[in-house]
């Protein structure tokens, strides 16, 4: 597993906890949609919610929810969609959110914000 993989997959796990904090009940997570992925679905009172999460150590490039281009935002949105088809998911009970978790691999704190119903 490379560098980036390893910030990824941490950035991910702090995202499921942070959900866990807030309520919501983590069902799967890193579903691979043909060429896509959805980082994590999790259920939140009626709600199912997908969730794309976003990690950077660095602030050089921009903050880490400034990486979920259009493009991305596009393909998220297809998979999510051909998720809820195969799955028989009510569409009126769904969200899609945006969590980005910027590290500041010197001070070790991670800065988390949440995006609700992005798309």
């Amino acid at each position: 597993m490379n560098y980036k993989q390893t910030v990824g997959q941490f950035g991910e796990m702090l995202a499921k906890n942070y959900l866990i904090r807030k309520g919501y009940q983590i069902l799967d997570s890193n579903v691979k949609i043909s060429y896509k992925e959805i980082d994590i679905i999790a259920k939140n009172g009626d709600f199912t919610v997908f969730i794309e999460v976003k990690t950077r150590t660095s602030s050089i490039f921009g903050e880490a929810d400034e990486a979920f281009s259009s493009t991305k935002m596009r393909r998220f949105r297809t998979a999510v969609a051909n998720y809820i088809f195969e799955n028989n998911i009510d569409e009126n009970f769904v969200k899609i959110d945006l969590i980005s978790v910027d590290i500041n691999k010197y001070k070790k704190i991670a800065k988390i914000r949440h995006f609700k119903d992005i798309i």
